[in-house]
């Protein structure tokens, strides 16, 4: 799908961080490649596996044979090296305004990532970018995204029906999370489009935010 011209009415957005609203590919490649080779993966495979999801999760799927409880300490390090690693770490096109205008008018909204507290703080600060008061982070939730468990505990949260959230996704597993909540999607930049995402837009600069009547956000598209 494209940014074809339309809008979305929502009562709530809930926002991934990782390609969505933080571009971090230059620090996940160097962690996640780095990793493939020291257990004799190929990395493109482990790079089309590892966006979105929880990295014990992403493990899981790579060393399926591995018990879990290696994949959880190895997690451990690997969110450590990332948490410690900020080169590259820069805003996504757009998300800095998009932000604005959510804060500006008091709109509701959550971060639904699938890093840690150490990790999603560190992100948002190195890109500039205010940290959401309401937050689903990995501490949060007891199943990693495609599971749609954080994206329904970041509607909970806010009070606002499942059907009533927008989610905004860059990720295969984060599209897919959002879709299983009832939740209809914007997929934000080129991993986006291929997983089905309700509408597809480059950045963040192609979206436009507006207060409607009695609480409603409207998104501009396009």
């Amino acid at each position: 799908m494209t940014a074809t011209p339309t809008v979305l009415s929502a009562r709530a957005l809930l926002l991934d961080m990782d390609g969505t609203l933080v571009n971090s590919d230059a620090v996940v490649e160097r962690i996640w490649r780095r990793w493939a080779a020291d257990h004799g993966l190929d990395g493109d495979e482990v790079m089309g596996v590892v966006h979105g999801r929880q990295g014990h999760a992403s493990m899981a799927l790579l060393l399926p044979e591995r018990p879990m409880a290696e994949n959880h300490a190895d997690n451990a390090r690997m969110l450590a090296a990332e948490t410690a690693d900020m080169d590259g770490v820069v805003p996504v096109p757009g998300a800095a305004a998009f932000l604005a205008a959510l804060l500006s008018a008091g709109l509701p909204h959550a971060l639904v990532t699938s890093a840690d507290v150490a990790l999603s703080t560190g992100r948002m600060a190195a890109a500039a970018l205010p940290y959401p008061a309401v937050r689903v982070t990995a501490e949060s939730v007891g199943a990693s995204k495609p599971d749609p468990e954080g994206f329904l505990k970041g509607a909970a949260e806010l009070g606002v029906d499942p059907a009533d959230c927008v989610v905004f996704e860059d990720s295969g597993a984060g599209i897919a999370a959002g879709l299983a909540a009832g939740m209809r999607v914007v997929g934000v930049g080129p991993r986006a489009g291929a997983h089905g995402p309700t509408v597809h837009v480059p950045d963040l600069t192609a979206v436009r935010v507006e207060a409607g009547a009695d609480g409603e956000i409207l998104l501009h598209i396009g």
